[in-house]
């Protein structure tokens, strides 16, 4: 998806003439935008306990129904708490995509949180987290594929948009470290039946508990729009975009995944830094500081950890 697509624009206006249209026993509640927006969906807290959520793009919008049948069966089997659907709203001519309504999870997003936060003690949880998710009965679940952005299935299914992007970024990143990284992933296949993946753990994505004197600990996953079912190499990342030295050692041990899982889930993190390292050389100016320089740094991380 490149950066500069067109998405649609929600505000608290039209969350309450939603809620006023098709679940009104919510309409009287105060609507106010959470500060910390994703990237998928607008998020509105409603009263103190609920929150509605709709699709920032027409892309995301099968997102919604997947996580009201995912989130009720996952939620059974996971230790870590994970958002619970409450009420589902249909497209309509005010906003022509579906929008749900949820029970509010306390916490602050790991790359908003302002705590001291223990990484190597969030390896442990993520990897708990993952083991659990892994666990869980897939019966139902969907394969992993275009509704998922092909999260899930192999790393060679985005072969060409890393092709592309490093002939845009020659001069940039080492091309041919690149190249061996993925052609090593490439040489690796999940040999296990299928399990669920999460599709997106990142650090938007990952809520911490700051409210104690203590390091912030794991409080919450969330946005389960692109979670499946297939090869969980892709839930790997974060041992690259946030992860390094002993805490990566610590996430790959709680993990629990092998060598050629690992690797795949290299390829994932190599893939997304040069697809957006791509997009924002395009944006010229245009690009928030810094956003290049995190994407080296994820890049600098895979190539220095193949």
């Amino acid at each position: 998806m490149a950066l500069d697509d067109p998405r649609v624009e929600a505000d608290a206006a039209l969350v309450r003439r939603l809620l006023r249209e098709q679940l009104p026993q919510f309409a009287d509640l105060p609507v106010v935008a959470v500060a910390a927006q994703g990237n998928d969906n607008r998020t509105f807290r409603l009263g103190d306990d609920l929150t509605v959520r709709l699709p920032s793009h027409q892309r995301y919008a099968a997102g919604i129904a997947k996580e009201d049948a995912a989130l009720p069966l996952l939620r059974r089997h996971l230790s870590t708490r994970v958002p619970e659907v409450v009420a589902t709203g249909r497209p309509s001519p005010a906003f022509g995509m579906p929008f749900s309504v949820r029970r509010w999870l306390p916490g602050t997003a790991l790359d908003a949180t302002a705590a001291v936060v223990d990484d190597e003690q969030l390896a442990v949880d993520v990897g708990a987290f993952l083991r659990e998710l892994r666990a869980a009965p897939t019966a139902g679940g969907p394969a992993g594929g275009l509704h998922s952005f092909f999260r899930g299935c192999h790393p060679s299914a985005c072969g060409h948009e890393v092709q592309l992007a490093l002939a845009q970024l020659a001069g940039v990143v080492d091309a041919a470290a690149c190249e061996r990284v993925w052609a090593r992933a490439l040489l690796t296949v999940w040999q296990h039946p299928p399990v669920w993946f999460h599709g997106d753990v990142a650090p938007g994505n990952l809520l911490v508990d700051d409210d104690d004197d203590d390091a912030a600990a794991l409080a919450a996953a969330i946005d389960f729009g692109t979670c499946g079912v297939g090869d969980p190499a892709c839930d790997l990342v974060l041992a690259w975009t946030r992860f390094d030295g002993d805490a990566r050692a610590v996430f790959r041990e709680a993990a629990g995944l092998d060598e050629g899982t690992w690797a795949r889930g290299r390829a994932w993190a190599l893939w997304k830094a040069l697809i957006v390292l791509a997009e924002l050389r395009g944006l010229g100016e245009q690009r928030r500081p810094g956003e290049e320089e995190a994407q080296l740094l994820i890049v600098d991380r895979v190539l220095a950890d193949a």
